[in-house]
């Protein structure tokens, strides 16, 4: 692959689940000609569904058809976006605000293209739509998240999770999408150690030199002390103390109710949650419109914006495209490293 260290990134962009709010989405994204500069982007989707969400959105984008994902490299900036015509979805199958078969199927199918096409180096980026875990289910996903549905595809043997990021402040967990009362089985220092190393490296390749990251305690009030619980002090601090050793700026546990308050102030710029709602109850309530979820531990990048396909307003032209253009910043940003060769955070 011949490159330039001066030619922009190729990212990927995907319209989403069918029946929610993610054509409209990526119409009002595509709409920011400036933004659309940070890098050589290319859409990939039914066209009859651009055309409705781009109706929905009240804009008009103009695209370049292309024959393959080979095709969009090397583009001049100043071109319209490219645009790869799939036919994945028949507009009879798609029912506005429903989790369907058919609209699950269609988003596996598309994920699935882009996913091969960063793997053989055409596209450096992928920035998906909001999707529904139901629909895809339905519709053929053997897995319990797209995540992992991502790691098998690429072939991933280490350590993955799921990052959720707002503004400056990224967060990872040890455990994700398992029932509460599983959670303690997963409370490793393996697993802190692995997430710690990863949100670290992964803030580094998005221009973060030296990251500040902090451990969330598991029990009330840390433990206070081993009283209420001893994992702070068995688990926790000893992995805090073998990233110390490794060089890295890791510090805790801190309560796990106080914690944000930290990253708030500005003193932090990732913290490490021990299992899903610890983390997303604070970053949805800090910034629900503005959150992004970066697919962490993959070899290429993967972004998407935080929020779910809100099928209770889709059709109705009132998305926010906030989160999805963050999305797509970080897209362009890692998408440079992976476009250079540079390892991102593992794979």
């Amino acid at each position: 692959m011949n490159t330039s260290l001066n030619e922009r990134p190729v990212v990927a962009l995907t319209l989403g689940d069918p029946a929610g709010i993610g054509a409209e989405l990526i119409a009002r994204l595509m709409a920011q000609n400036e933004l659309m500069q940070q890098a050589s982007v290319v859409l990939v989707g039914d066209p009859w569904l651009w055309e409705a969400g781009q109706r929905v959105a009240g804009v008009h984008v103009a695209t370049t058809p292309v024959a393959a994902l080979a095709d969009v490299r090397g583009r001049a900036a100043g071109q319209p976006p490219a645009f790869l015509a799939v036919d994945t979805i028949q507009p009879a199958e798609v029912h506005t605000g429903q989790a369907e078969a058919p609209g699950g199927a269609s988003v596996l199918k598309v994920l699935d293209l882009c996913m091969d096409a960063a793997r053989s180096r055409d596209i450096d980026a992928i920035c998906f739509a909001p999707l529904n875990k139901q629909a895809m289910k339905m519709g053929g996903l053997k897995h319990e998240d797209e995540l992992h549905h991502f790691a098998q595809h690429l072939g991933v043997t280490g350590y993955f999770c799921e990052f959720n990021t707002l503004g400056g402040l990224w967060t990872a967990r040890i455990s994700s999408h398992v029932p509460l009362r599983d959670v303690a089985q997963y409370l490793t220092q393996d697993r802190i150690i692995a997430a710690a190393t990863l949100i670290y490296r992964s803030l580094q390749a998005n221009g973060t030199e030296k990251p500040r990251v902090a451990v969330a305690g598991f029990n009330p009030h840390n433990g206070d002390g081993g009283t209420c619980g001893r994992e702070e002090i068995d688990i926790i601090a000893p992995a805090v103390a073998a990233l110390q050793a490794q060089g890295m700026a890791v510090e805790g546990p801190y309560p796990a109710d106080t914690i944000f308050l930290r990253a708030r102030e500005g003193q932090l710029d990732a913290i490490v949650t021990l299992y899903h709602d610890q983390g997303q109850i604070a970053i949805k309530l800090l910034g629900f419109s503005q959150g992004v979820t970066v697919q962490g531990g993959l070899p290429i990048p993967i972004t998407t914006p935080a929020h779910g396909t809100a099928y209770d307003i889709a059709g109705q032209g009132r998305a926010n495209v906030d989160a999805t253009a963050n999305a797509f910043r970080i897209a362009c940003r890692m998408g440079r490293t992976y476009r250079d060769g540079k390892t991102l955070f593992g794979g």
